[in-house]
């Protein structure tokens, strides 16, 4: 691969080598920073302050060396245009075509001036990356949120190169007047469908479409807002491989599985303080018993994740037969005046969480042209499960005995749970699909290859880090940017199991979140 520094100087025009981004000098500057905070010689808050203003000094030269260039081109294209009306008057075959090879240029000047935009707007990125991977620190968001929504802002000039268009439109309209129409009238605004069909315009229009594509505003910003996620477009094949895997009723069994969890993890809120009472424990005892569910959680969601690499199917069955045993011990911890019993009953309940099978799921076997509507299921299943729970347990308000066992207020969300589940397991057995574990091998490795992630909790990680990590790592830290430096993480990282505390934890969170980048006003005063 070649590394960037070395493609922005082969690429760049010799005669406006003094516009583009000066990147080994940002590289330079990036790396003092991190020697000057190591020894103490700049605080936090002058880093970021130094590091903005260099970098919006870099963009303004940018910004108005582009506007200067799209005047020269705009005073080219008037001058033609009154040696066009000329002709129009007084025709010449000759003079026509001199004219029209004089538009061209100025259509290959335009093809110069989008790749210069090109290589600054990837320059910019990938210092603003860099400063993040070095520090640990998520400047990024704070610099581009915060220029594009500015009215002075000129990065935005870079990434919605801004009256390109209206070139483009005039090189357009002028080169099909200069055509021979035969007679016609009529002009290109007359006939949208009938495209010019020039080189130099299709070239033009090539160039554009790269730069948008690699300088979407919308979507970089999104990205480092970590609101969307960029994904490849998928080919036929993928799709194909998709839909192969895709079972909409094993789908909908694993929303039901996270809407039931969510349910049985709130139902007892309204009745465990009278539960804990009612076995001669403390009414505070009852933060044990509800948050115990989720302790286990942590750790179910571990071997879950780990499980989920060789079947879907089992590690439902089993999370389905211990949620059904241990909402038993939950109900019948009443009968058997133990507390004991009513904490292990929820310790089981938290370890039989499929939350981390259930979004694993949705991550490998549903096609990506539904896959957010899936992840958007798989929220609305827990916000449901959320608000049903203690709804539920409001209206449980009976109280009888069948033989020896109690049925009551507060061992009634237990009996209800239990049978929920085994209901669920019934449907499990005779519905779900276990999806080819060859075609899934087959789409890893095509994903592996693209690079494409699917981790549908990817946007999880939390923005609160450190402005300095480990020294020691961060010596060892390549300079060098290679091409690779912006593609996303691999699937084959995606699909690791959970083999931590800390990964756990991850799993269990909604799997879209907006996080919001806070930065303090006084860190740029």
């Amino acid at each position: 691969m070649v590394r960037f520094g070395k493609k922005l100087t082969a690429d760049q025009v010799p005669e406006w080598r003094g516009y583009y981004i000066n990147y080994k000098l940002m590289k330079k500057k990036v790396k003092q920073y991190g020697q000057q905070l190591q020894q103490g010689e700049k605080d936090r808050r002058r880093v970021l302050k130094d590091f903005s203003k260099m970098l919006d000094d870099q963009i303004e030269t940018i910004v108005l060396f582009l506007l200067e260039q799209q005047g020269r081109l705009a005073s080219r294209i008037e001058k033609l245009g009154k040696q066009r009306a000329i002709l129009a008057e007084q025709p010449d075959i000759s003079a026509i075509a001199e004219l029209r090879e004089a538009y061209r240029e100025v259509g290959l000047d335009l093809i110069k001036l989008l790749k210069f935009v090109d290589l600054n707007a990837t320059g910019i990125r990938k210092i603003l990356k860099k400063f993040d991977k070095r520090f640990s620190y998520r400047f990024t968001d704070y610099y581009v949120s915060s220029r594009s929504n500015h009215p002075y802002s000129q990065l935005q000039q870079v990434f919605k190169h801004v009256g390109v268009g209206a070139v483009v439109g005039a090189l357009s309209r002028n080169l099909a007047d200069l055509q021979e129409r035969q007679g016609s009238y009529l002009s290109i605004y007359d006939q949208p469908a009938s495209a010019l069909k020039d080189p130099i315009i299709d070239m033009i229009n090539s160039s554009v479409d790269k730069l948008t594509r690699s300088t979407n505003f919308l979507r970089f910003l999104g990205q480092h807002a970590l609101i969307a996620q960029e994904e490849s477009p998928s080919t036929a094949g993928e799709e194909e491989i998709e839909d192969q895997k895709y079972h909409f009723v094993s789908l909908m069994l694993n929303l039901v599985n996270t809407f039931l969890y969510m349910v049985n993890t709130y139902i007892i809120v309204p009745t465990a303080d009278d539960y804990s009472v009612s076995l001669g424990a403390a009414s505070t005892v009852c933060g044990v018993v509800i948050g115990s569910m989720a302790v286990a959680q942590v750790f179910s969601s571990v071997y879950f994740s780990a499980w989920s690499n060789k079947s879907y199917f089992k590690p439902l069955v089993f999370s389905s037969i211990v949620l059904f045993l241990g909402n038993v011990c939950y109900a019948m911890a009443y009968d058997t005046k133990s507390l004991t019993v009513l904490i292990v009953g929820r310790l089981l309940c938290g370890l039989g969480s499929a939350r981390a099978v259930n979004r694993r799921y949705i991550s490998d076997c549903v096609p990506a042209r539904i896959r957010m509507q899936a992840s958007a299921g798989f929220v609305s299943a827990s916000a449901l499960g959320m608000a049903c729970g203690p709804a539920l347990a409001g209206l449980l308000q009976w109280r009888f005995k069948i033989y020896m066992v109690t049925f009551s207020q507060s061992t009634l969300p237990g009996w209800l749970m239990a049978v929920a589940w085994l209901v669920y397991l019934v449907w499990l057995c005779i519905s779900f699909k276990e999806p080819n574990r060859a075609t899934e091998a087959d789409d890893t490795q095509h994903n592996r290859a693209s690079g494409q992630s699917v981790d549908i909790g990817q946007v999880e990680n939390g923005l609160a880090q450190p402005l300095l990590g480990d020294s020691e790592s961060k010596q060892n830290e390549d300079d060098d940017d290679d091409e690779e430096d912006d593609s996303e993480e691999s699937a084959q990282d995606s699909r690791k199991p959970a083999t931590s505390i800390g990964s756990a934890y991850r799993l269990l969170t909604p799997s879209v979140k907006v996080l919001p980048f806070k930065l303090n006003s006084g860190d740029f005063d």
